[in-house]
């Protein structure tokens, strides 16, 4: 039996908005627990929410840009729990009327283009945060004892849940990789997961190739990279073909994923929706987003990062297209002259490793740096790389002044080396060409990476010739 994985998304995404999704307590991450609460968001009596309207128009935005239809009528629900979390005793989200329905992110990658559609983009308040303490990690499994910081109890909060459309951990990465430019992109959210403002669940079923039957599917939680989420994705699948290779059937639970481990032990059985007895939040009028509203944000959305991916896919590759747009350097990939891969692939490997903010680059400059690369030795092409982003760099600084190009310099360091390394000289000689490049490294170690190449390989050359 071949299996195939069947995935589903939800991702939890926090506005940056000034104040809080339904009273006027500041957003805040880093100010001491407690702090910022009023008795609206820690559900005094007789406290009465007020929408948003910036996070309203910022979900708008998210809809449009996920190709969703805006509904003319969303309704605000009480979702009903119990959790220390939660002291309202529900949260106010959007249930079987939301404000983003029937939308679709294609994502480009190198098997071709996967359209995942988008069931919803709706509304929420987040809850507060548990914080576990006594245990290694911070984490629920081995905690002494949970505590509660309401700062975080009333951020907006944009749910996005897609159909079960993709088809492997990979595509699961891509998709959530492109998601998240496409956030941050739109000014919305800062999406980091490390802060909590971007969070993830997955669900996963399996079924036999071919197949369009939809199974018992588990929920896998506590995902807080691109890369633990799709290690838990395989992981799971193969649990899932185990269980059934083996006769059994999979049960519908939640599983919290130890990246630590990188194992998955259940956490509860999964709810339904009627778990939660839904019903219309009576506090609140139903939205009803003004035409002009809609026509204005879909105006000012800027060329997507999904679009721009395809577009670089056509001079490079899926891959790389993608790794350019979802690491933001994609601008100034289009705006540096050159060799286009060579370009690419620098802005990839050596400029990645710098840590320098690519809008700071002048684009001129590097391409110098980008075609010289290959005559200047390798520690002073990164270091020209980790500079070139402070104002007023100049690539010639670092191109000519400065490296040893006296053949009267170079030629006794040259004749030493050789000299030191007679086996290898005469083996050059016998035909292994080869090992230009080991005498070319010895005379860089020699000159701490000062000399320049071109001239110790013309010298090289002419004295082992001879």
């Amino acid at each position: 039996m071949t299996w195939e994985p069947v995935i589903g998304l939800e991702i939890h995404i926090h506005l940056k908005t000034r104040t809080k999704m339904f009273c006027r307590c500041e957003v805040a991450y880093s100010e001491p627990e407690n702090t910022r609460t009023c008795p609206v968001c820690l559900a005094h009596p007789g406290s009465l929410p007020v929408p948003n309207a910036k996070a309203v128009e910022w979900t708008i935005k998210l809809g449009l840009a996920l190709g969703c239809r805006i509904a003319e009528r969303a309704v605000f629900h009480r979702k009903n729990y119990f959790y220390p979390d939660n002291p309202k005793g529900y949260q106010i989200s959007q249930y079987d009327e939301p404000l983003c329905v029937d939308g679709r992110l294609v994502v480009p990658g190198p098997d071709g283009e996967p359209e995942v559609g988008i069931v919803r983009a709706h509304l929420e308040e987040d809850a507060a945060k548990n914080v576990h303490t006594g245990s290694a990690q911070g984490r629920i499994a081995g905690a002494s004892a949970t505590l509660v910081d309401f700062n975080r109890a009333g951020t907006p909060l944009v749910e996005i849940v897609t159909r079960p459309d993709l088809r492997s951990a990979d595509d699961a990465r891509r998709f959530l990789q492109l998601l998240r430019q496409t956030v941050v992109e739109l000014g919305i959210s800062d999406a980091e997961m490390e802060k909590g403002s971007l969070r993830f669940d997955v669900n996963v079923s399996i079924r036999p190739q071919g197949s369009d039957e939809l199974r018992t599917r588990t929920e896998l939680k506590n995902l807080n990279s691109f890369a633990f989420a799709a290690k838990a994705i395989q992981r799971e699948v193969e649990r899932q073909t185990g269980i059934y290779e083996a006769g059994g059937e999979v049960e519908q639970e939640t599983l919290h994923f130890e990246p630590g481990t990188e194992s998955a032990p259940p956490l509860r059985s999964k709810e339904e929706a009627q778990d939660y007895r839904y019903f219309p939040e009576p506090d609140l009028v139903p939205l009803q987003p003004p035409a002009e509203l809609v026509e204005r944000v879909r105006a000012e959305l800027p060329e997507l990062p999904g679009a721009r991916i395809m577009r670089l896919a056509a001079e490079l590759d899926p891959d790389t297209a993608t790794d350019l747009v979802t690491s933001g350097r994609d601008a100034l990939f289009e705006r540096v002259p050159g060799d286009r891969r060579a370009v690419a692939n620098v802005l990839m490997n050596q400029f990645a490793a710098a840590g320098v903010d690519a809008a700071a680059v002048d684009p001129e400059e590097f391409g110098k740096l980008i075609e010289a690369r290959s005559r200047i030795p390798r520690e002073r092409l990164i270091e020209a790389l980790a500079a070139s982003g402070t104002p007023g760099f100049l690539a010639d600084d670092y191109l000519g002044d400065g490296l040893m190009a006296d053949t009267s310099e170079l030629e006794p360091i040259v004749d030493r080396i050789l000299e030191a390394n007679s086996g290898q000289v005469e083996a050059y000689r016998g035909g292994k060409e080869g090992l230009l490049g080991f005498f070319v490294g010895q005379v860089m170690r020699e000159t701490q990476g000062k000399a320049d190449p071109k001239v110790v390989n013309e010298l090289l050359r002419e004295k082992l010739s001879t």
